[in-house]
């Protein structure tokens, strides 16, 4: 991992800070405000594979009182966000030519389950867009009369919870090489995998919630290949490497820090940020005080569009994450935020993992749970 920083003094934002506590009558002479963008470039054989940008903020001689530095916080980083780009996915990112010739082309048969939801649906346009043969047969988490659903040219064929084991069973039979791609609800999550290993069909699980320690345990004991990750956006998993590396060289580097942690997901999300969850983890390895019932859950259009700066047109799917770390007497401050807008970027790193499933069954490769950290390493990425 190679970490390049450029700071330099953001004279708009600090401009802007300073006029709205004014306004609140907040402002003190010796607040400074500095802003800090740093480019990591995740290397693998001599290329720069991604690129994306973290933005830090640390702030000195901060307002005492936490409600008054909370309102600042949120007023800075909704004007942050016309003034510094900050979303991963707004960044165009160039793979090496070199790297994606050592990338066979691969078609291999690929089952969406949950296309009746928009990141299933996403997943399987992009499946669809890599060339993988897409099954025309789906799993949904409810039982409803037969349905069909049009993805590019194949219309596919949706099936009940009753239907999944001899849907299954007929798939496995006509696609013997077939890895599937679960995106359908987190109730659903342990009686798909179990499903799933019971064929012993490689599988990619992009579904959050559920019972986690069961599901491991599951796919442990049934000793099949599979992608299990909280996070399938490709460059967001290069930064949760990155905190790991942090949190295992630097143990206790934030001892006695407070920290807060905001998520905002569409409405439709149920659960709590599995990313969130997992940033959180390296932060208390850290030192960081926190407990996960915390976290502020953010999941009403109003309050994403005037207090997190949401853009309203990716209301119905986005994923805005903000930690705040202040040390004990709330003098010194960091900032880390990563923020998604679409669902492009998990649905192309669902398909780059199970095409790296795949290459592991063709290798005969150790048959074991796998993760995204993994598919990066592998280092051919679309």
């Amino acid at each position: 991992m190679i970490m390049r920083i450029k700071s330099w003094e953001t004279n708009q934002i600090r401009t802007a800070f300073k006029d709205k506590l004014i306004y609140m009558g907040l402002y003190k002479p010796t607040f400074t405000s500095y802003k800090f963008s740093a480019l990591l470039y995740y290397h693998q054989q001599h290329h720069f594979l991604q690129m994306f940008s973290v933005t830090l903020s640390a702030s000195f001689s901060l307002l005492s009182q936490p409600n008054n530095r909370r309102s600042a916080l949120f007023f800075a980083r909704t004007k942050r966000t016309s003034l510094v780009t900050s979303a991963l996915t707004r960044e165009k990112v160039a793979v090496s030519q070199d790297v994606m010739a050592d990338s066979p082309n691969l078609s291999f048969p690929i089952l969406v389950n949950g296309v009746t939801g928009k990141m299933g649906k996403a997943v399987a346009e992009a499946a669809v867009s890599a060339g993988l043969e897409l099954v025309p047969i789906s799993f949904s988490s409810v039982d409803k009369p037969a349905r069909t659903l049009q993805i590019s040219d194949i219309e596919i064929s949706v099936h009940g919870p009753s239907e999944r084991e001899e849907i299954l069973s007929s798939v496995t039979d006509k696609y013997p090489d077939v890895v599937v791609v679960d995106y359908t609800v987190p109730d659903a999550v342990n009686a798909n995998a179990e499903l799933y290993c019971k064929f012993g069909v490689p599988f990619v699980m992009g579904t959050t919630g559920g019972d986690r320690p069961l599901l491991y345990k599951t796919v442990q004991d049934s000793n099949v290949y599979a992608v299990i990750s909280p996070q399938m956006g490709k460059q967001v998993v290069a930064f949760l490497a990155a905190m790991e590396i942090m949190a295992e060289q630097f143990p206790g580097a934030f001892s006695g820090y407070k920290l807060e942690v905001m998520e905002s997901h569409q409405a439709t999300k149920l659960d709590t940020s599995g990313t969130a969850k997992a940033v959180i983890a390296c932060f208390q390895k850290l030192g960081a005080i926190f407990d996960m019932n915390e976290i502020q859950m953010i999941r009403d259009p109003e309050e994403q569009i005037y207090m997190v700066g949401v853009p309203e047109e990716y209301l119905s799917g986005h994923a805005y994450h903000l930690y705040n770390l202040a040390s004990p007497d709330e003098t010194v401050s960091f900032e880390f935020q990563h923020n998604v807008c679409g669902r492009s970027i998990y649905a192309e790193g669902s398909i780059d993992a199970a095409i790296f499933l795949q290459k592991k069954v063709q290798s005969k490769a150790e048959k074991k749970i796998y993760d995204m950290i993994d598919v990066l390493r592998e280092g051919n990425m679309r």
